[in-house]
């Protein structure tokens, strides 16, 4: 394994750690750490940032430009990820395990169309 691997490995699983730590602290009322929650999610989503840069620094690979092709492909990922969030809120909390299960589906779908969308179909 090299270098860049283990270090890209262990920043990404902390800052994963931090953030869907934070989100279960912020989103369950039973915690009743709303503000903390904020503060780790926070954390966790910068470290995860800082993550991808220092693994492009030691890769020597350029950071990816922010034109509309790739702002599109971002606005995408995020609607697919929100899709299929909803589906399992609808399984888990509102108990519609049927419809829920079709809307996590559709997100997942999306989610696997993002693969040609952004390496392409050759």
């Amino acid at each position: 394994m090299k270098k860049s691997s283990f270090v890209t490995l262990v920043m990404g699983t902390v800052s994963g750690i931090l953030f869907a730590l934070g989100m279960c602290m912020a989103l369950l009322p039973e915690w009743n750490a709303f503000k903390e929650g904020v503060i780790f999610g926070g954390i966790g989503l910068i470290l995860g940032i800082i993550t991808f840069i220092v693994w492009c620094k030691m890769e020597n690979k350029t950071l990816p430009k922010i034109n509309g092709k790739n702002l599109l492909r971002i606005v995408y990922a995020v609607l697919a990820v929100l899709v299929l969030g909803f589906g399992m809120c609808m399984c888990l909390v509102w108990e519609q395990i049927v419809w829920g299960t079709l809307v996590g589906l559709v997100g997942i779908i999306m989610l696997i169309a993002l693969i040609p969308m952004i390496k392409g179909i050759k």
